[in-house]
């Protein structure tokens, strides 16, 4: 079976330095910056290359910054698998 390969962005300018997406990284991919965006917060940042695009940190951000990608090792084409974005209200989120 081929390892799914993640990647992720982040929305830098627009994260508050929440943590919830260092935290919740089964991988520990995460890390936050020691510089500070123009908000004035420390930022989430991939410091690791081992995301599997296991979506953990995209669901837990309350600021919906956080776009997550798979691929199959043997392709080069990433596909975004968690785009979330204008929440207004509760909403249910199934990742297969």
């Amino acid at each position: 079976m081929a390892k799914i390969k993640g990647h992720i962005s982040i929305n830098i300018e627009n994260c508050k330095g929440c943590e919830l997406c260092v935290e919740e990284c089964p991988q520990d991919s995460l890390k936050m910056s020691d510089h500070i965006n123009t908000q004035g917060y420390h930022y989430a940042l991939l410091v690791q290359d081992n995301c599997t695009g296991c979506t953990n940190c995209a669901l837990v951000c309350p600021e919906a910054i956080i776009t997550v990608y798979r691929q199959n090792k043997n392709k080069i084409k990433k596909v975004p698998v968690a785009i979330i974005s204008n929440v207004t209200e509760n909403i249910t989120i199934n990742v297969s």
